[in-house]
């Protein structure tokens, strides 16, 4: 497994890592705990030292298995977990939920309880909307945390440029955690670019499009309800992605799965620290490490894959 800088926060991370939204259980289709305990038993197994959670996966059921698995060993796992989306009303447009540092520092301290830990490599603001008031308490939140020591590193979620540059007003903007991959390339027009000229580390959820590079959804594809992508095949933009899905085809091989080049793209941008594929089985998981011990893409990859997807992602 390749190790990474992330950004200039003197934390070495994998470059793929885990992805725990899904086991959380409430938003991804069915899992089972022992199941996504052994599928970050394996990840850690196969180098990879990087769990991304946040409070309100699974209302903090993800953060509880993640403390299972860093119990005696937390010194070798970088854990980065989120705050402020916890008890939220997820409308850019309502009054500020987190409007006082307390209130941020509060929610930290729950993370902490359920992760068993007591301090955080990397926190994230999980708001991904500039409501000046919340932003202005996460800033405050996050720069006592650091001189307390309770937080290593600190960083916005969000695909919002202005929203990126605001949170780094005055230069202590740490990690970035954005949606990027070959089917949503938005972020390679501004963030990236200035994440990479700043020193800004790069988490990079979404690197599979949420399953869909891994080249098994078709156009009669369901999934359960209560699983996000419930609404997905009615979708327009569904369609027109899969359409994309199935010109990249031809890139993917019997050892070289498509969604090992859709993860290997990704590491290619040289802004990017790690990307964060979700796991819910070991299976899942050795598909996504793969990506960082094989070959790199060829020019003739790369000119497949600007033909495909180089047009305005949605």
């Amino acid at each position: 497994m390749e190790q990474r800088a992330l950004g200039k926060s003197g934390i070495q991370v994998s470059e793929i890592g885990f992805g725990a939204w899904a086991i959380g259980g409430d938003a991804w289709g069915p899992v089972e705990d022992a199941a996504s305990l052994r599928a970050m038993e394996r990840a850690l197994e196969l180098g990879v030292n990087f769990i991304d959670t946040a409070d309100v996966y699974g209302n903090g059921h993800s953060e509880t298995l993640v403390a299972q698995v860093i119990k005696n060993r937390r010194d070798q796992i970088i854990v980065a977990t989120k705050g402020g989306l916890m008890g939220h009303h997820r409308d850019p447009n309502g009054e500020p939920v987190y409007d006082r540092p307390e209130k941020i520092i509060s929610a930290f301290g729950d993370s902490l309880r359920r992760l068993g830990t007591d301090y955080i490599d990397v926190y994230f603001d999980h708001i991904w909307w500039n409501t000046p008031r919340e932003t202005e308490a996460f800033l405050t939140a996050f720069a006592q945390l650091k001189q307390e020591g309770r937080v290593r590193a600190v960083g916005v979620s969000t695909d919002d440029f202005a929203y990126v540059q605001a949170f780094n007003q005055g230069g202590t903007l740490d990690v970035v955690q954005l949606d990027y991959s070959l089917l949503n390339r938005t972020a390679e027009q501004h963030i990236l670019p200035y994440c990479l000229d700043r020193g800004i580390g790069v988490v990079v959820r979404g690197p599979l499009r949420m399953g869909m590079l891994t080249g098994k959804f078709t156009a009669d594809t369901r999934f359960p309800e209560g699983d996000v992508r419930h609404n997905w095949p009615q979708e327009d933009w569904y369609r027109a992605q899969l359409d994309q899905v199935q010109q990249l085809r031809s890139l993917a091989s019997p050892d070289r799965p498509l969604g090992e080049v859709a993860l290997r793209f990704v590491l290619n941008h040289p802004a990017v620290s790690v990307a964060i594929p979700g796991g819910k089985t070991p299976e899942q998981v050795e598909q996504n490490v793969r990506a960082s011990t094989r070959t790199l893409l060829t020019d003739d990859d790369l000119q497949l894959i600007e033909s495909v997807t180089a047009r305005k992602p949605t």
